[in-house]
């Protein structure tokens, strides 16, 4: 089993990013993401109606992670502190060294390049620190920005389950996609 230690929380930079530790003053930023329907429109969890619960997700999040359980990652630019996006693993299989990673980003942001350079330093974080020999991504097989994003930084898609996932009255496919530590 893989001993996971998420704490001290690792801070990690590129070439125009810093991803950090959630703060509570994150609840408006998150809140106006998780209550945007666009930015919700793949990802099958309830929208935010308040700004409530976006501060409960932050605590439950810091608990998650305090816990080993999971760990998310605020998006910041390096000339601001507001949170642009999050990024993170929110299930991990210690049993077979495997995290999910899961992430969404503000529209403002969209196209850019923002999220493949945060995704690809959380990966080199879950092989180089956490310890992961592989890391998945679930997505909804309709999310072309996602699944284009997920290719063209090394993952594989792995399978497509039909209809696996019921989400307000319908039933969903999920398209499972992964990537391997390099070898050493």
């Amino acid at each position: 089993m893989l001993d996971v230690q998420l704490l001290p929380f690792p801070e990690l930079s590129t070439s125009r990013l810093r991803l950090r530790q959630l703060r509570d003053e994150d609840a408006a930023a998150i809140f106006s993401m998780r209550s945007d329907p666009e930015v919700m429109r793949h990802i099958g969890r309830p929208r935010a109606s308040t700004l409530q619960d976006a501060t409960d997700l932050i605590a439950r999040m810091a608990k998650d992670t305090e816990a080993n359980d999971c760990i998310t990652w605020a998006i910041t630019l390096h000339d601001s502190d507001t949170l642009i996006g999050t990024i993170g693993y929110y299930r991990l299989k210690k049993e077979h060294h495997r995290g999910e990673v899961g992430y969404m980003l503000a529209p403002a942001h969209w196209r850019q390049g923002i999220m493949g350079e945060a995704l690809d330093a959380v990966v080199r974080c879950g092989f180089e620190r956490i310890g992961f020999h592989s890391i998945e991504a679930i997505t909804d097989p309709r999310n072309a920005a996602s699944n284009r994003l997920l290719e063209t930084h090394g993952f594989t898609r792995e399978g497509l389950f039909k209809e696996n996932f019921l989400w307000e009255g319908k039933f969903l496919d999920s398209a499972v996609w992964s990537r391997l530590a390099p070898m050493p």
